[in-house]
């Protein structure tokens, strides 16, 4: 096997487990026929393999990357992948005032990455 970057791995399985991730928590919205227990149980099962991606990401991550780096990644990816859902799936448009929210998050993002001397 061979060995890709932390940060390659890191981010990949990150982004892989919030695919997985967004669509347990509102893939279930386009269903609204369905019971609440049905969509519970689907959304465990769509859950899991999001677990499976998420903590080898944080193990194989820490170390190269604070806990709160991790974190910040994490946030960071969730809110892009539930972005394009938000659009393409769900057919909800993004706002301007949205991309404002976003840019801010990214601006802290910057904060919580720089190094200060």
């Amino acid at each position: 096997m061979s060995q890709l970057p932390v940060p390659v791995t890191t981010i990949g399985l990150l982004l892989a487990s919030n695919i997985f991730m967004t669509f347990a928590w509102y893939g279930h919205l386009k269903f609204k026929t369905a019971s609440l227990v049905t969509v519970i149980l689907v959304s465990w099962l769509i859950a899991l393999p999001e677990y499976i991606l998420q903590v080898p990401a944080n193990r194989i991550g820490h170390g190269h990357f604070s806990a709160a780096e991790l974190k910040t990644i994490q946030e960071v990816i969730t809110l892009s992948v539930f972005a394009v859902f938000s659009v393409f799936y769900l057919k909800e448009p993004l706002g301007w005032n949205h991309a404002i929210g976003f840019g801010f998050i990214a601006l802290g993002a910057f904060f919580i990455f720089h190094k200060w001397g």
